[in-house]
């Protein structure tokens, strides 16, 4: 069946202990399919269940008063998703299918005990939370400070990133199955806008597109300047984790 996805991301900031493979491994005990479009966990309700991302696309969102939907983030292979239901009783978000997709839900009590037996494994959980955490401050500057030019170049570069983190071989060139409108939602902007947005990185040759949702990002320097884009998959820092049990 191939590497534990949670064990292939973790390995990707420290080399695994055999025990340390085997702990996680028996976290993935009840596996489930979902198709796109479907919810896996509303917003406000009970947030009892967390997930890993094992193959798909996944997002989680805000649903606004008037009706409007904020995509918060996107989810892919080896992501843990549900584990602010460790802090929190109601889901602070929904999770929903962007595409057909398969996750497996972890067992609480042997996630807690991951944290009790494996203390180097907490602090890599701990440091794919602060990852987010830093992803979702990049993001926020860009809602905030940055022309739709520069939210949309975002968008495509962290996802180039993101996804370059569990592919390493990936080199400019992903499938993007999202929408006009999703785009809109993870940027703020109305499919119009979006679709006059990405006419114009292509015009510049800054991205190119083709039929199957790919996309081609052809000058990766441009497009940072455009979106004020950070790289920060190369500046991680994992020298104090403690050493493997």
């Amino acid at each position: 069946m191939g590497e534990n996805c949670l064990a292939e991301m973790l390995g990707r900031y420290a080399s695994l202990s055999a025990a340390e493979h085997s702990a996680l491994a028996a976290l993935e005990v009840n596996a489930r399919k979902y198709r796109k479009g479907a919810v896996l966990r509303s917003e406000r309700q009970p947030a009892d269940e967390i997930f890993i991302v094992t193959k798909g696309w996944l997002f989680c969102s805000l649903l606004l008063e008037d009706g409007r939907r904020q995509i918060i983030r996107l989810n892919f292979r080896g992501d843990l998703l549900g584990s602010d239901s460790l802090a929190f009783k109601d889901a602070a978000d929904a999770i929903c299918a962007l595409t057909d997709c398969e996750v497996e839900v972890i067992d609480r009590a042997a996630l807690s005990r991951i944290f009790a037996d494996h203390p180097r494994l907490g602090a890599l959980l701990f440091v794919l939370q602060q990852v987010d955490r830093v992803m979702m401050m990049d993001r926020l500057a860009s809602l905030g400070r940055s022309s739709a030019k520069g939210r949309v170049a975002a968008l495509l570069l962290w996802v180039h990133g993101r996804l370059k983190l569990a592919d390493p071989t990936i080199d400019g060139v992903f499938a993007l199955p999202l929408t006009q409108e999703e785009i809109g939602d993870a940027t703020g902007l109305t499919a119009v806008h979006v679709n006059r947005t990405m006419r114009a990185l292509t015009e510049q040759k800054l991205i190119e597109r083709a039929g199957n949702n790919t996309v081609r990002l052809l000058d990766i320097g441009r497009l940072a300047r455009v979106a004020h884009y950070v790289e920060r998959r190369e500046s991680f820092d994992t020298a104090w984790l403690p050493p493997a049990r």
